[in-house]
């Protein structure tokens, strides 16, 4: 229980930010090209209250930290309407983008919170700001590499409908439906862990590189 308690309290800050954030993010991309769905609703927020869901984002990543698996979650999707954007297929790949982008901003700032750290070993908060830094550039990765999945609902998914040929393009979004339950097949069989886990580790390895920081 200690354990889990200490885990919560180094996560906690972290997977909020990451999450609200990364929600923010999508709705403010949208808001620049053409849609203000998100906008009228104030989901334009950095406010965690208006993207928390009580099962993925505080449950579900609690439940998983405690297990030892890969981390998981989900917040309340930011709504988009992609037919009020100004050019629906070409600008879903930046409304898609913003919510990884975002994330790797926010890894990139915990890596210079852990070099903070070590510049003042002696300083009493070092140690929970390494703790948390390194927690921090783990989540936001974790939740860049996910999201970059060619799965639809995720955003790689998106992405790829806006790459793709129309006719294609439309035959693949025909697969949302079944996103979901590809994602949770894959992860309880450990294919999902197999796929992110080297990709995690290539995108970890090269920002704690920038910043000098053995990984």
């Amino acid at each position: 229980m200690d354990n889990l308690l200490a885990l919560i309290s180094i996560y906690a800050l972290p997977i909020i930010f990451a999450i609200t954030l990364h929600e923010a993010a999508h709705g403010y991309a949208a808001k620049q090209f053409g849609d203000l769905t998100a906008h009228q609703m104030g989901r334009i927020s950095l406010n965690p209250l208006r993207h928390i869901d009580l099962v993925g984002t505080i449950l579900v990543p609690a439940v998983t930290l405690a297990l030892g698996g890969i981390l998981f979650g989900w917040a309340k999707p930011v709504p988009v309407n992609f037919g009020n954007l100004r050019h629906p297929k070409k600008d879903m790949l930046w409304v898609a983008l913003a919510g990884p982008a975002a994330n790797l901003a926010m890894a990139l700032f915990w890596a210079l919170s852990i070099k903070l750290s070590m510049w003042a070993p002696s300083s009493p908060f070092a140690v929970p700001m390494g703790l948390m830094g390194k927690a921090g550039v783990t989540i936001n990765v974790i939740l860049m590499v996910l999201n970059l999945l060619p799965i639809l609902p995720l955003d790689g998914g998106r992405i790829m409908v806006s790459l793709l040929p129309h006719r294609y393009a439309y035959g693949y979004s025909k697969l949302e439906p079944y996103g979901l339950m590809i994602l949770v097949f894959l992860l309880f069989t450990g294919v999902l862990g197999h796929i992110l886990w080297p990709l995690i580790s290539l995108a970890m390895r090269g920002i704690f590189a920038v910043f000098g920081i053995a990984f």
